[in-house]
C-alpha cells in the first residue's frame, strides 16, 4: 500500500463553491451511480441531514451524493441545491412520482470566523456545477474548510484548518479521504506524538489544565472533523462500516483530544465497487483507510498554512 499518489476515479467528481470574504462554504462528492454508503458518528454535537438511511438495516443505504459544509445547521439548506441539480439530471432513488435525490449531509461550525452567514441551496447548487475529478480539487481554506479553525482547546488564537485529501493504492483497489477539519484538538503529526501515559500524563499536560480552569467554554459546540471515504475496491455494507469506524481512529491519532463534547466529528464511507471482500481485504481495507484519514488531517493544515 505504498502508493499515495491520488489518482482519479471513474464516476466521481467533487466541487466547492467558497464565500472568501464571509469564510465560509460548502464541498460536494458527485457519484454517476448511486453508491453504497454508511456513516459513524463519534462526536456529541454533530450537525447531519439524512445520515439515518444509511444504517444496515434501512431501505436506501445508496447516495446520489455526499455534501459537507458550513454555517452549521443553516449550511444544512444547500444540500437542497444538491438535491435540485440531481433531480434537474433524473437522477435518484426510483418512487411512483419520479427520482427522490438522496443527499446526506454534516456540516461545521464557522458562524464566528467570517461572517455570520451559510451556504444555501444555490450555493450547493453552484458546488455541483464547479465539480471535477478528484486530482483537481482544491485544498486547504476552501469549500467546507473555508471558515474551519483548529486548536481550539488553548486560549491562544487559534490555527487555520481547511480541507485536505488523503490517499492509499494498492494493486486491485485504493481508499481516498477527504477530509475537512475544524478541530477542538491540536494537530500531532507523527513525530511530535505526546508518549506519556497513565495519570501522571494527564497531571502534567498543560490541555488538562485548561480545561481544568474553565478556558474552553467560548468553544462550545463549535468544532467538527469531517471525513469522506471513497473505497474503490469490492465492498459491502459491513466492510463500509467498519472502514467508518477505521476512518475515527486515524482521527484519534492526528487530533489531540478528539470526539469531545465539543466535537460534531462524522464519516462517511461510500463503496465505488459493491462486493464481498475476503477477510484479508477487508483487513487491508480498514489499514488503509486510517492511513489515508491520518494524511487527510495534515494535508488540510499544510495546505491551509500555505501562502495564497
Amino acid at each position: 500500500m505504498a502508493d499515495g499518489v491520488l489518482h482519479d476515479i471513474e464516476g466521481i467528481s467533487a466541487g466547492h463553491w467558497t464565500n472568501t470574504p464571509g469564510q465560509t462554504g460548502c464541498t460536494v462528492i458527485l457519484f454517476e451511480r448511486p453508491a453504497l454508503a454508511a456513516v459513524d458518528v463519534r462526536g456529541a454535537a454533530p450537525g447531519t441531514r439524512e445520515t439515518d438511511l444509511l444504517r444496515s438495516d434501512r431501505l436506501v443505504r445508496r447516495v446520489d451524493a455526499l455534501l459537507l459544509s458550513g454555517g452549521s445547521a443553516f449550511g444544512l439548506a444547500a444540500a437542497d441545491g444538491v438535491v435540485r441539480f440531481l433531480r434537474e439530471r433524473g437522477r435518484g432513488f426510483p418512487t411512483p412520482t419520479g427520482p427522490v435525490p438522496i443527499v446526506p449531509a454534516a456540516v461545521i461550525y464557522d458562524l464566528a470566523v467570517g461572517a455570520a452567514i451559510a451556504p444555501g441551496l444555490a450555493e450547493g447548487y453552484a458546488a455541483c456545477q464547479a465539480a471535477g475529478p478528484l486530482t483537481a480539487l482544491s485544498r486547504g481554506r476552501v469549500g467546507a474548510g473555508s471558515g474551519a479553525t483548529i486548536g481550539k482547546i488553548r486560549p491562544e488564537p487559534v490555527q487555520r484548518g481547511g480541507v485536505g485529501v488523503g490517499h492509499i493504492g494498492w494493486k486491485g483497489g485504493s481508499v481516498t479521504a477527504i477530509a475537512v477539519v475544524n478541530a477542538f484538538g491540536e494537530i500531532a503529526d507523527q513525530t511530535t506524538v505526546h508518549r506519556e501515559n497513565g495519570a501522571a500524563a494527564l497531571r502534567s499536560d498543560p490541555r488538562i489544565d485548561v480545561i481544568a480552569t474553565g478556558g474552553v467554554e467560548a468553544t462550545l459546540g463549535t468544532a467538527t472533523t469531517l471525513a469522506v471515504i471513497l473505497v474503490d475496491a469490492p465492498s459491502d455494507h459491513a466492510t463500509l462500516m467498519r472502514c467508518a469506524a477505521s476512518a475515527h481512529d486515524g482521527f484519534a491519532r492526528i487530533i489531540r483530544p478528539c470526539h469531545t463534547l465539543f466535537d460534531g466529528d462524522l464519516v462517511f464511507a461510500a463503496a465505488m465497487v459493491e462486493g464481498t471482500p475476503t477477510t484479508t481485504e477487508s483487513l487491508r481495507i480498514s489499514l488503509a483507510t486510517e492511513v489515508a484519514v491520518e494524511r487527510a488531517i495534515l494535508d488540510a493544515v499544510a495546505a491551509a498554512a500555505a501562502p495564497t
